[in-house]
């Protein structure tokens, strides 16, 4: 059986990282590209050990004769486009540049794949972020969107541009509406790995005080090592299909801080209200956490929570991972890296 080539666009970030360690790990010639110089900003790859088991291209998304140019010097037989500005916070400002990469960025990779070879399967990476301020109380496949980003009016962009393609042209394109999902390997801009890092640096006394935006928002939070072989199962059907890939489950962020302090084992009390609202750690009555208005986004999203039963019954898809033994994945991780320094 020949080996199968696949690109990964967005390599260098966490789902591209650990999508790329699964295929390895399924024989594949993995092709990475990266909107950056990528081999610097490589961390992830390096930490999962793959950086020298994957062959690097540099290409922009906002250049067509950059895609093109890649899709004649390889034949893939799957693509992944896992590349955007990804950070929500930073798409209200650059709204131009978040949509040119997340938006339209995806309707130049179909328009290369369409007139080069339609063959090829094509996964977008949609987002919960779509829903927006949700209209359904459990969102899935057929829940209407209601974007509240420039991210995310991107992604619904990106989405129903795979669907055109996959209708007009017969093309195997699927989005993967994937809700939050983490690891040790997120990004320190989100309040995941941004909560755990500013903890541990308390207790190293590296940190005084954490600040925080709008603790209330509700996330369905699954880990992403999982995600990613939804990604790879949606490639394998013999109908291309969309599919929410979520734990059916939703916390807080306060909720996440709170799990976060006990493993830490720290003994905290939340006090005050609003954005007065803080957390005092009850051994010495210091504040650690306290609310910034400058943290909340111009337009929130509160409440997002999926229902992933097309996922289970299709792809036979199902999330291993609670949000309990997440946060101390994550923990533990950043623990031992963080003790390296």
């Amino acid at each position: 059986m020949m080996k199968k080539t696949a690109l990964i666009t967005g390599i260098s970030g966490q789902d591209g990282s650990y999508l790329a360690e699964f295929l390895l790990k399924k024989n594949y010639k993995v092709i990475g590209t990266d909107r950056r110089s990528a081999r610097s900003f490589n961390w992830r790859l390096r930490r999962l050990g793959i950086q020298d088991k994957i062959i690097f291209e540099e290409m922009e998304l906002g250049e067509l004769y950059e895609i093109q140019r890649i899709f004649k010097k390889y034949k893939f037989d799957e693509v992944y486009n896992l590349a955007a500005q990804s950070f929500v916070g930073t798409s209200f400002k650059s709204p131009l540049n978040t949509t040119n990469i997340t938006g339209l960025g995806t309707l130049r990779i179909l328009e290369t794949i369409r007139s080069l070879n339609y063959k090829i399967k094509f996964y977008q990476a949609s987002s919960s972020e779509m829903y927006g301020d949700v209209i359904e109380k459990i969102q899935d496949e057929n829940t209407p969107l209601n974007p509240q980003s420039p991210y995310a009016i991107a992604k619904v962009l990106s989405h129903y541009l795979t669907i055109n393609y996959r209708d007009s042209y017969n093309m195997f394109a699927v989005s993967g509406i994937l809700f939050n999902h983490e690891s040790p390997l997120r990004g320190e801009e989100f309040v995941t790995r941004k909560i755990i890092i500013g903890l541990i640096k308390i207790i190293k006394n590296d940190l005084k005080i954490l600040e925080l935006g709008n603790i209330y928002a509700k996330r369905d939070w699954g880990f992403a090592k999982e995600y990613v072989t939804a990604m790879w199962m949606m490639l394998q059907q013999k109908q291309p299909r969309d599919f929410v890939i979520s734990t059916g489950k939703t916390y807080s962020i306060k909720e996440f801080i709170n799990l976060s302090t006990k493993y830490l084992g720290l003994k905290t009390k939340w006090v005050g209200k609003g954005l007065n609202e803080k957390l005092i750690n009850t051994k010495n009555m210091k504040t650690i956490i306290k609310i910034n208005k400058k943290f909340f986004r111009p337009s929130e999203v509160n409440f997002l929570k999926g229902n992933s039963k097309k996922a289970n019954r299709h792809l036979r898809w199902k999330p291993k991972t609670d949000l309990n033994d997440l946060v101390k994945i994550m923990i533990d991780e950043e623990l031992k890296f963080y003790n390296k320094l």
